[in-house]
């Protein structure tokens, strides 16, 4: 290293603070423990989870030499944070030894794919099967936790945090940024994160409730809660090895209403509460998410019912041609599942023709809301993209026209569209760069691997999106790719929970320097 590098970000101070994250994720591991009590199995695995986050955020909590957070420390702290949690959260699978989790990296995939609620898995069919019920209850409670945002739960709890409150959760929070809905950002976190435990309890009580009805035979207690934590984070892990497609049309609509809820940024229900339900109607950004929604839902109907986005008729489910509450189901539910980066199959689309696929691949670039807890490029990017297209072509016609971008009544800065600009040109690169890895990498293992299936794999773990298609499809798994591979996909749903940049900024030289 040269002599005269100083680093100027106090990285003690960060790792302090992430010490206090480790320290509280001991208490998640409670919920597993319960399940593993109740069904007779060892809580062993959890148990030595939770031990190992307490010793190591005790001992990361001693190294803090400064009780605020700088603004490189913030960038440093939430890097760290979505990396080490992860690494911590696979310790229950490597413990418990159960399947084809038991291996470290396929452990930290499962791990990684579940904190950043991406959803894809190492777990076959068979694999499902393996696996104890809390070993598969810590799947879906990582999701949880990182739906909303880690980060975010930490400065809803943590006093230490709420100073610097609004840095740490500006790099974290998927989006252009965080609306601050309170005076103080540590309420404005609470807030958040109340809304979202408030929908997935109502989540559990609907599930249940169709079950105890009578139209929802498979969804037991343990189901709906299982379903309730993976729906709300937009995660998508399932304890059932067909997903979705293993429980009733009620159930299959009742979710899919909850992953619109969930694709829907958060700070519009608080308004909706307040009072101003008008806020949450008249926001551009939710009319064009539905919209686009709709549109993808239309074109794949068609496709299903007329039977032209259907490669294979499924033998295993009702016939969807010229059937409409089916063909309209199934379309609104995958367009649904990806746009909003759930990922759940309501049945297998590898079973459909490669034009639906397509379509799919498309949606998977669009993403839900800003504020929400869905990943991806996010509608709000593409609408200002829009705006932008749409005036540079006004003034290239009237050059002395001043005529700013607007959303709704507020001129968003040049800063920001140029910030927009260089996320998506990144992260379309990224995918780019990433698709013709995987498929090298395909060709170097004897892994027969189509374009599109290499776009799919690129695609859905960059935009935390979970199913890709062919070897990575929904009712598949990314069990075949090689260890490099799968190491190089937990990158890329590393810097795809946090927006690729908060990561990049810290890899290079400029950050650590003066």
């Amino acid at each position: 290293m040269n002599a005269n590098f100083k680093t100027v970000v106090d990285y003690r101070t960060s790792l302090g603070f992430l010490g206090s994250v480790l320290k509280y994720m001991a208490l998640p591991p409670l919920l597993p423990i319960a399940v593993a009590l109740y069904y007779g199995e060892s809580p062993i695995p959890f148990l030595v989870a939770m031990a190992v986050m307490l010793v190591v955020g005790v001992g990361l909590e001693r190294l803090r030499t400064d009780p605020d957070l700088g603004h490189r420390e913030a960038f440093l702290l939430v890097s760290l944070t979505w990396l080490a949690v992860p690494l911590v959260g696979m310790i229950p699978y490597l413990v418990a030894g159960q399947g084809t989790v038991a291996t470290p990296v396929n452990a930290l995939f499962e791990s990684m794919s579940g904190f950043t609620t991406t959803g894809a898995t190492v777990l076959g069919e068979i694999s499902f099967d393996q696996h104890s019920r809390s070993i598969l209850m810590w799947r879906q409670v990582t999701q949880w936790l990182g739906g909303m945002g880690i980060i975010v739960l930490m400065v809803a709890i943590l006093p230490e945090l709420s100073v610097g409150g609004a840095q740490v959760i500006d790099q974290e929070a998927p989006g252009l940024s965080i609306e601050k809905l309170t005076p103080r950002i540590r309420d404005t976190a609470r807030a958040l994160w109340q809304i979202y435990a408030a929908f997935t309890v109502a989540a559990v009580v609907v599930y249940y409730g169709l079950h105890l009805a009578g139209v929802a035979p498979n969804m037991d207690f343990y189901n709906a809660i299982a379903h309730a934590l993976t729906t709300l984070p937009t995660g998508g892990f399932s304890p059932e090895a067909r997903s979705v497609e293993a429980f009733s049309p009620a159930i299959q609509w009742a979710i899919t209403i909850f992953m619109v809820v969930a694709g829907t940024n958060f700070a519009l229900f608080w308004y909706v509460l307040a009072g101003e339900p008008r806020r949450l109607t008249d926001n551009a950004e939710f009319r064009s998410y539905l919209t686009m929604m709709a549109v993808v839902s239309v074109v794949l109907t068609a496709l299903l019912f007329t039977g032209l986005g259907l490669d294979v008729v499924p033998t295993n489910v009702d016939p969807i041609p010229g059937n409409v509450e089916h063909s309209l189901r199934q379309a609104v539910f995958q367009t649904v599942a990806i746009v909003t980066t759930t990922g759940y199959a309501s049945m297998d689309f590898n079973t459909w023709d490669q034009s639906a696929q397509v379509v799919l691949l498309l949606a998977m670039f669009l993403g839900g809301s800003a504020g929400s807890a869905a990943g991806s490029v996010k509608i709000i990017r593409w609408y200002l993209i829009k705006k932008t297209a749409v005036r540079e072509l006004f003034t290239s016609v009237h050059p002395d026209a001043v005529r700013p971008v607007r959303l709704a009544d507020e001129v968003i800065d040049e800063s920001t569209i140029r910030g927009l600009f260089v996320f998506t040109m990144t992260f379309l690169a990224i995918f780019a760069v990433s698709t013709v890895l995987i498929y090298l990498d395909s060709l170097r293992i004897g892994l027969e691997l189509s374009g599109i299936e290499a776009v799919g794999v690129a695609i859905a773990t960059l935009g935390n999106i979970g199913p890709g298609v062919g070897v990575a499809g929904p009712m598949n798994n990314f069990l075949p790719f090689s260890n490099a591979a799968k190491l190089y996909m937990v990158f890329l749903m590393w810097i795809g929970r946090l927006e690729i940049l908060s990561v990049l900024i810290i890899l290079t030289p400029s950050y650590w320097r003066a």
